[in-house]
């Protein structure tokens, strides 16, 4: 590859850590929260409310069942509207987000679930509130889960973000087609298949070595 496709590949790289990175953040702000409404208003649980289980846990399986490149093509009015954009890097960022936090909520819930229910109930029997039995107990013994969800959440990002690239998205998705399949440039895309391959193996790595640390203390 030339000079400028090097070039061209690092700043395309940067625009995907980008994205990420920014999706993957509002995903855990807003889908662990999420996650915890689901576990705690579930049947049997200590803030049990069917109405509210039902109708936000149909809301998340409907947004996590549209495949991500027709929901960025349905949502860019929204995308407009938050970015002032459908094109480009940041107008990304939207359906990235907005893909995310549901698969992030479900992926948290799944691991709340996996606390042990006892440590619940004496938390209970000593007069703890829901909130402090969510801070205290909740969060704290589901946190290996939580990280594990968020690396495969970050994962499944990296993947959203090069088929962004498809509706002119930006990062390594964009460059891949534009020279790559494009121009028929075939070592541009091998370059990125390369780079998103490394990506996710750094990302991967790194997040099972944390969550093992988490786990033995």
């Amino acid at each position: 590859m030339s000079p400028q496709l090097i070039d061209l590949l690092i700043t395309s790289l940067l625009d995907t850590l980008l994205m990420v990175g920014v999706a993957s953040a509002i995903a855990v702000v807003i889908g662990i929260p999420l996650g915890v409404i689901l576990t705690v208003t579930a049947r049997g649980n200590m803030l049990e409310n069917q109405s509210v289980n039902h109708v936000l846990g149909a809301v998340i399986n409907a947004t996590r069942s549209v495949p991500f490149v027709i929901l960025m093509v349905a949502i860019i009015p929204f995308t407009r509207l938050v970015a002032q954009t459908s094109i480009g890097t940041t107008a990304a960022i939207v359906p990235l987000s907005v893909a995310a936090i549901p698969f992030m909520a479900r992926i948290a819930e799944n691991a709340m679930r996996e606390v042990d229910p006892g440590l619940i109930t004496a938390a209970r029997a000593m007069g703890a509130s829901p909130m402090q039995i969510i801070m205290k107990v909740l969060l704290p013994e589901s946190l290996p889960g939580l990280i594990a969800a968020t690396v495969v959440t970050v994962v499944s990002l990296i993947g959203y973000s090069a088929m962004a690239g498809a509706i002119g998205g930006g990062g390594l998705g964009d460059l891949a087609i534009r020279y790559g399949y494009q121009r028929f440039q075939s070592d541009v895309m091998a370059a990125v298949v390369i780079v998103l391959i490394v990506l996710v193996q750094v990302i991967q790595s790194l997040g099972d070595r944390y969550v093992r640390r988490i786990s033995h203390r």
